[in-house]
């Protein structure tokens, strides 16, 4: 079987990991016994989070497998997986998407500003073409009037 707490804020992984199990092995053991494992496996995370440097404010997910054999909770400590997300983080992504919005705001700005200018331009160029075409109509004629 496997337990997983979900997300949830380390100040409150203890909590939820025996609500958890409590749901996960309800008539399958006694409910000494699911106090028993959760307090085993709340020390280990305990043990784990203070490696990792675990705040109260970080968020956490926390899996395990485990197996009930004779009306005993087993812990396979080998698959206690805990990701930490942690607030400092949070705020530091948070900072950086805001400076990343800016930023895109102020390239859509620019962009749009060289599509004016492109568009002055070529309609300049349209004009310059149109008075060249006038030039060549009135150099023309001037040729065929001096012919005559």
């Amino acid at each position: 079987m496997r337990l997983s707490t979900g997300y949830v804020r380390a100040s409150g992984y203890a909590h939820k990991v025996r609500r958890v199990l409590f749901a996960l092995v309800k008539g399958k053991v006694e409910p000494k016994e699911v106090v028993r494992a959760a307090g085993e496996l709340n020390q280990r995370i305990f043990e784990e989070f203070q490696k990792l440097g675990v705040a109260k404010d970080d968020v956490v997910r926390i899996t395990v497998e485990f197996e009930v054999r004779d009306g005993e909770i087993v812990w396979d400590y080998d698959s206690l997986s805990i990701e930490v997300y942690r607030k400092s983080e949070e705020e530091r992504l948070a900072k950086a998407m805001e400076e990343v919005e800016e930023r895109e705001k102020e390239l859509e700005e620019k962009v749009k500003a060289i599509e004016e200018l492109a568009l002055n331009l070529k309609r300049l160029i349209d004009e310059l073409i149109e008075k060249i075409e006038e030039l060549k109509q009135e150099h023309t004629s001037l040729k065929l009037k001096a012919e005559e």
